[in-house]
C-alpha cells in the first residue's frame, strides 16, 4: 500500500490530460487509443539535507508497510480464504509500531515541515468525487496512487479529529452520494488510523469518471494523518484485496468503458514522473516491454521465480517479489537479504532490527533483479538512502531484510525509480521496459 512516513510531509501536484503524442508514439497511440496522463512528482526519500540516511522516518515506513500488507492478508483470507495467503505469510496479531521517542520526533518534525515541503515521497495527484449541487464546488483532493492496496479513502466532512489542511468530502453537497452497509477500518505504524463508512459515489481522475464507485470518506483520522497535506489513497491492487470487498477505481472505470486500454503504466523519475491510465506512454520508455504473468486470485502485483544478483553473481532465486508504488524501500526476508549483502565488498550489517545495511559510498553495489529476461539494475543513486553518520564512509543500502509477507519480496519505489512499470489486467501481467 502506502508509505506513511510519506505522508507525514505535504504534496503539491497537478493533473492534465495527456499531451499530444510525438509523431514517433502517435503510430502506436493510434493502435491502442490514447490514454490519460497524470503527472507526479517526488523528490530525496529517507536522506536528511546534509546527506545522512532517516533513520526515524524509514523506521516509520517500514512499520507502516508491514501493518499495511498485514491488513491486505487479512482482506485476502477474508475475501478467499486461508488457502490465499502467499507461501509462509501468517497474519500478524499485534501492529507494528514504532518506538515512542521515534513517533516524537517524527511529530517534532512534521510540525516544521508544514512550512517547508522539500521532501514530499510519494506519488500523488489530483482527483474528484461527487456530483455537484448547484452552488458548491468540486470535491476535489490529493491522493497516494498505490498498486499495493485496492480501496479508495479520504477525509470526510464529519472527520471531527481532521484538524489539518486536507480537503474533505460532504456527501450532502452531492447528488450523487449513496451511504452503503459495512465500516472501513485500518491502522498504521505509529498509532495512525483511518476508519468510516462506505458510500458510493462518482469518482474522477483526470477526466476518467468511475460512477457508483465505493469508497470511505473517514470520520477518523488520527495520527500523521490528521496534518499530512495529501487527503487520501486510491489503491490499485486487484479487487481480491478489498476491504470494502469491490472493484478498485481502474477496475470500475474500465468495466464501464471509461478507459479503453485495460492497463497503466508509472514512470518514476526525478522530473517529468507520471501515471498513464489505458495503456503505455511511449515517450518515456524505448525497446520492448518484458512481461511476467501473475495470478489475479492473489489480489496483489505478484511475479514468480526471481533472482536477485550482485554484479553477474546470483545471490538468490526462486522467489515471488510484489511490485508496490506505495512502498519506498525494497525489502526482502533477512536470510535471503543477508545472502545479497554477503555477495557486496565492505557490506554490513547497519542495524539488525530494522534489517538495514550498508556500503561503501565510494563502490555502490550493482543489485539487480531478474524474472527470466534481463537484469533490471538498481541505480547506484536508488540504492542509497544517504550516509550512515555525518562524515562517513558508509551509504545505507535500499534494500531491508524484513517479513513483511512470507517469502515475498516486496519491491517499491527504490526499484520502479529504474524501470517504466506496466500493470496489465487485460492479460494478468507486470512489464518493465527501459527508461528514455
Amino acid at each position: 500500500m502506502f508509505n506513511a512516513a510519506a505522508l507525514l510531509l505535504a504534496v503539491t501536484l497537478a493533473i492534465s490530460t495527456a499531451a499530444s503524442p510525438t509523431p514517433e508514439a502517435a503510430a502506436e497511440l493510434d493502435a491502442r487509443g490514447a490514454g490519460t496522463t497524470i503527472p507526479l512528482r517526488k523528490r530525496t526519500a529517507f536522506t536528511l539535507p546534509d546527506g545522512v540516511f532517516d533513520k526515524d522516518k524509514a523506521d516509520a515506513a517500514t512499520a507502516a508497510t508491514i501493518n499495511k500488507h498485514n491488513q491486505n492478508l487479512k482482506n485476502l483470507v477474508k475475501n478467499l480464504g486461508e488457502g490465499a495467503l502467499p507461501k509462509g505469510a501468517v497474519i500478524r496479531e499485534e501492529r507494528a509500531t514504532v518506538p515512542r521517542d521515534v513517533a516524537e520526533r517524527l511529530e517534532r518534525r512534521q510540525a516544521e515541515a508544514l512550512t517547508d515541503i522539500n521532501s514530499d515521497e510519494l506519488w500523488a495527484g489530483t482527483i474528484s468525487i461527487g456530483t455537484p449541487i448547484a452552488g458548491t464546488p468540486a470535491q476535489r483532493f490529493f491522493v497516494d496512487f498505490d498498486t499495493g492496496s485496492s480501496d479508495l479513502w479520504v477525509p470526510s466532512a464529519l472527520c471531527a479529529s481532521c484538524t489539518g489542511d486536507s480537503d474533505k468530502y460532504n456527501s450532502l453537497t452531492s447528488s450523487t452520494a449513496k451511504p452503503k452497509p459495512g465500516v472501513f477500518t485500518i491502522e498504521y505504524g505509529d498509532g495512525s488510523m483511518v476508519d468510516g463508512p462506505v458510500f458510493t459515489d462518482i469518482v474522477s481522475v483526470a477526466g476518467i469518471k468511475a460512477t457508483n464507485q465505493y469508497f470511505s470518506p473517514a470520520t477518523m483520522i488520527s495520527g500523521t494523518f490528521s496534518n499530512a497535506g495529501v487527503d487520501g489513497i486510491l489503491g490499485m491492487a486487484y479487487p481480491a484485496l478489498s476491504q470494502l470487498r469491490q472493484n478498485p477505481f481502474f477496475n470500475n472505470a474500465h468495466s464501464i468503458g471509461a478507459i479503453k486500454g485495460n492497463k497503466f503504466s508509472f514512470y518514476l523519475s526525478q522530473s517529468g514522473s507520471e501515471l498513464y491510465m489505458g495503456g503505455t506512454d511511449t515517450r518515456k520508455h524505448q525497446g520492448a516491454v518484458e512481461t511476467h504473468s501473475v495470478n489475479p486470485s492473489t489480489g496483489f502485483w505478484q511475479i514468480r521465480n526471481a533472482k536477485a544478483k550482485v554484479g553477474s553473481t546470483t545471490a538468490v532465486s526462486g522467489f515471488d517479489t510484489i511490485i508496490d508504488s506505495g512502498t519506498t524501500i525494497m525489502y526482502g526476508p533477512p536470510a535471503a537479504v543477508a545472502q545479497v549483502y554477503a555477495k557486496v565488498p565492505g557490506a554490513k550489517l547497519f542495524d539488525s532490527q530494522s534489517g538495514l545495511y550498508s556500503f561503501p559510498c565510494a563502490t555502490p553495489p550493482r543489485i539487480a533483479f531478474n524474472w527470466g529476461g534481463r537484469d533490471w539494475v538498481i541505480s547506484a543513486a536508488n540504492i542509497n538512502l544517504g550516509l550512515t553518520a555525518q562524515g562517513s564512509n558508509q551509504c545505507v543500502g535500499a534494500l531491508a531484510g524484513q517479513n513483511i509477507i512470507g517469502d515475498t519480496w516486496l519491491l517499491g519505489d527504490s526499484f520502479m525509480k529504474n524501470v517504466y512499470s506496466v500493470f496489465d489486467f487485460g492479460t494478468n501481467t507486470v512489464g518493465f521496459a527501459s527508461l528514455r
